[in-house]
């Protein structure tokens, strides 16, 4: 099945829709719920639960969670309820909805989605795609795949923590104008240019839909940088990859949540010259 329901957890709303993943479109109308104040498993369980209610697709549900996710279990908490972590989120909202769920870091599942659909399709090398919003979510993909719970809003700039220097969110705090954070964002980019030196920085999350008002001021040294295209669907639509390629199962193809590495030509063996014989 290529219709999947792709569930994002966000600070403040939470979105389903039903996503082609064959395409990267959203086959249905996208659906937001409030996020509960401080976010609790329970409580965010019960929104997930009404989505999936709400749409009433089968199968499988991708679900993204704003923290480290692994083999179904969120390890951090930087911006939710401190119970998520250690928590097997993948049996919680699997026993609440009846669903198979599949849960995906947020920054990993735009980055996927972006990588395959969006702004990044067809390039080959190291893509990073970094969201701006209350925190910095970030995924970094190689010639396609996905290199996951990368974290990078946690570095430190010698005294600045990068998030709570020079996320979305501190742009409001500190009153700056494009220009000023712009300066910041550069920083940033220019010290993860000089860990990973990628080809291209993508740049998602709410910032990406006044793109016009930052992209000449930010200066980095060999990559490129360019907004996001797929905007607030970028983790719908990747959720639903995820959840898609999971629930395949062994032996059956279906998309790939990465985009497919190209084939290298196929080598003739050489001829062997046979033997001269003796005269």
């Amino acid at each position: 099945m290529s219709v999947i329901l792709g569930i994002d957890i966000g600070g403040s709303g939470i979105k389903g829709a039903p996503v082609d993943t064959r395409t990267g479109q959203l086959v249905g109308e996208r659906r937001r719920i409030p996020t509960p104040e401080g976010a609790a498993p329970e409580d965010v369980k019960k929104v997930v639960a009404e989505l999936v209610t709400h749409f009433g697709l089968p199968g499988a549900v991708g679900v993204t969670f704003p923290g480290i996710v692994q083999r179904g279990h969120t390890l951090s908490a930087a911006n939710v309820h401190p119970d998520w972590v250690g928590l097997d989120a993948d049996a919680l909202f699997s026993e609440a909805t009846g669903h198979d769920v599949h849960l995906i870091n947020d920054a990993d599942a735009a980055g996927l989605a972006e990588a395959r659909f969006g702004a990044g399709r067809g390039v080959q090398g190291t893509v990073m795609v970094l969201t701006f919003g209350t925190g910095i979510g970030s995924a970094l993909i190689h010639d396609g795949v996905l290199i996951p719970n990368t974290e990078l809003g946690h570095l430190w700039l010698r005294d600045k923590h990068a998030e709570s220097w020079a996320s979305d969110r501190a742009r409001e705090l500190d009153d700056l104008n494009w220009k000023q954070w712009s300066k910041r964002v550069s920083s940033y980019l220019q010290h993860l240019e000089l860990l990973f030196s990628p080809d291209l920085f993508i740049i998602g999350g709410g910032v990406s839909k006044k793109a016009e008002k930052w992209q000449e001021h930010l200066k980095v040294g060999r990559g490129r940088v360019v907004p996001a295209t797929l905007l607030n669907e970028a983790g719908i639509i990747g959720a639903a990859m995820m959840a898609a390629h999971d629930a395949t199962p062994a032996g059956e193809t279906t998309t790939s949540p990465e985009p497919a590495r190209p084939t290298p030509p196929r080598k003739t063996p050489a001829r062997k010259t046979p033997a001269r014989k003796k005269a």
